[in-house]
């Protein structure tokens, strides 16, 4: 009824033809086969897996955490740079450690001194008592004392080597390093005792 018959159109009408560079971007040739929709969905699944449920998806993010702390902790052991924590990265933090590392240092002595005034002090000798505050009065002035030494040649070996570096919180880093015992220092010491640094 409203349609158009193929008597109507005028007879001189012009027939219009499109090159195909002058087809719109929604009609030009992509270059390559459409893909079968099974492959579609395949790649689509391997892009992005997004799990249904949110039980699914704390496991997941859980199982990611630990597979991250557990490569972590074997950077720490190994001392490989490249998995350190960010705060152990870099070469002044390295050049920090080996500074400490190498060295005798009297606050690595600290926990099992502490555990031996605990001993002294729990005993009811009164001669003990006193030899025991002694003892913690001692070894606090050692530690004081050695880690201002310690902390002043490292601000000074730091100037030398790396002077356009930023080396903000190195000697903290370093004097908290020196408190641990040597065999429970993470990263692992890489170098002995005693070798220049």
């Amino acid at each position: 009824m409203f349609r158009r018959s193929s008597q109507d159109a005028p007879a001189d009408a012009p027939l219009i033809e499109l090159d195909a560079s002058a087809r719109p971007e929604a009609e030009a040739k992509k270059g390559r086969p459409t893909p079968k929709r099974s492959e579609a969905e395949a790649s689509r699944r391997g892009r992005a897996y997004v799990p249904q449920d949110r039980k699914e998806a704390a496991k997941a993010a859980r199982d990611e955490r630990s597979a991250a702390r557990e490569r972590q902790r074997l950077a720490l052991l190994r001392g490989d740079e490249a998995g350190l924590p960010a705060r152990d990265r870099g070469p002044v933090r390295r050049f920090a450690r080996d500074y400490i590392d190498s060295r005798f240092t009297a606050a690595e002595w600290f926990l099992p001194l502490a555990v031996i005034v605990l001993v002294l002090n729990v005993l009811p000798n009164p001669s003990l008592k006193d030899i025991s505050l002694l003892i913690w009065l001692i070894m606090i002035v050692l530690i004081v004392l050695h880690s201002v030494l310690l902390s002043m040649g490292l601000r000074k070996q730091l100037a030398q080597r790396f002077p356009e570096k930023n080396t903000k919180g190195t000697v903290a880093y370093a004097l908290m390093r020196s408190l641990q015992m040597r065999r429970l220092r993470l990263p692992k010491p890489q170098v002995k005792r005693g070798q220049k640094s």
